[in-house]
């Protein structure tokens, strides 16, 4: 059990490895982020992908993107040392949900409440 005084068991957030091992951890992210992104293009340029579904799998890639950020590049997890920072994350994620789904809500809202483009240009006459 560490003492106050000894500092021989203080970690950064997130537990960054050192050495061999980190590094490894981070071209394994690599690959994969490079993996994700080329996929990303390939489907985006795909004919043989359902048409109305490339906006699913973008998303998809996307969010499988996101963890591979923030497991190999922030490494954050979710063991008992990271529970603050996995709690932050996860509260992050909701508030940004939350304004990108309230600001789709009020954006629709104010498209269905729009004239008419033939009535606002007799309007302007």
């Amino acid at each position: 059990m560490a003492t106050p005084e000894d500092t021989s068991q203080d970690k950064a957030p997130g537990g960054a490895q050192r050495g061999r091992n980190g590094v490894l951890m981070y071209l394994a992210g690599l690959f994969f982020a490079v993996v994700l992104t080329l996929a990303s293009f390939w489907a985006a340029d795909a004919q043989s992908v359902w048409q109305p579904g490339i906006p699913v799998l973008l998303a998809a890639l996307a969010i499988g993107q996101m963890g591979v950020h923030v497991v190999f590049f922030f490494h954050i997890s979710s063991g008992p040392g990271d529970t603050n920072n996995f709690l932050a994350l996860a509260f992050g994620i909701f508030v940004v949900g939350l304004v990108v789904f309230g600001s789709m809500l009020i954006m629709s809202n104010l498209n269905a409440n729009m004239l008419p483009m033939d009535r606002l240009m007799e309007m302007q006459r």
